[in-house]
Order: C-alpha cells, then structure tokens, then sequence
C-alpha cells in the first residue's frame, strides 16, 4: 500500500479522494506542520516512511533543497492548480505504481507525462 504525506497547500478534499481509493493519507496541515518549512516536511515524511505529494518547484531545485535517501516526493505540475484537476492526474497515476518504485526518486507529474529523476546516488 503506498504511504503518502501531502505537503500543507492540499486540502482535505485531495486527501479523501486518496483515502476512498485505498490510500494511507497523512497531511502536514493534521500533522502539526502547516506553517512548517520544506526542510522539516520532507523530514517528516521521511521518519514516516511516505511518500511527499507536494506543488512545490523548490523540491526540483537541489541546491535548495537536497534530495537524498527518501521514499519519494511526487511534484505536481498542473495549471491551473484545481483539486479537481490534482486528483484526475493523481489518481490513476498512483494506481500504477507500488511503493518502492518510488524510493529515491522524484516524479515531475503534469496531465500528460510522468518524468521520474534518481535523486540519490
């Protein structure tokens, strides 16, 4: 079963469209963490083995923020950026994969393509 934590700009909405599909949902904003910087997010979801579902480019940005041993972090890259549109992508996406995959990696995912980056070496 994949284990997700949703970066705090998700809403409830997103999380029980993932929990009725079958999904172990955890969100930054239940978990104490609603104001809490990238850093300590991607810690988190680290010490929980999940995997970060966030909108945020700076996960793209190594400098900024480094990417090492994690169990994933899915970005999306959708325009505009609509719970509606977030679960049609993200739901048949997730569908496709088991949790493994996504281990040390992160996955640019738009309406049509997926690019996945080893993120650790």
């Amino acid at each position: 079963m994949l284990r997700l934590y949703l970066d705090q700009m998700f809403n409830l909405r997103i999380a029980d469209a993932l929990r009725i599909n079958g999904y172990d949902v955890s969100r930054a904003s239940e978990a104490g963490q609603a104001r809490s910087d990238d850093e300590d997010i991607l810690k988190k979801a680290i010490t929980d083995n999940r995997i970060l579902i966030t909108l945020d480019e700076h996960f793209g940005d190594w400098t900024v923020l480094p990417l090492r041993q994690h169990s994933g972090v899915i970005r999306i890259k959708i325009n505009p950026t609509t719970s509606e549109k977030i679960i049609k992508i993200l739901v048949p996406f997730l569908k496709n994969h088991r949790h493994e995959e996504f281990k040390d990696h992160l996955v640019i995912l738009s309406a049509h393509r997926a690019k996945w980056i080893l993120t650790a070496q």
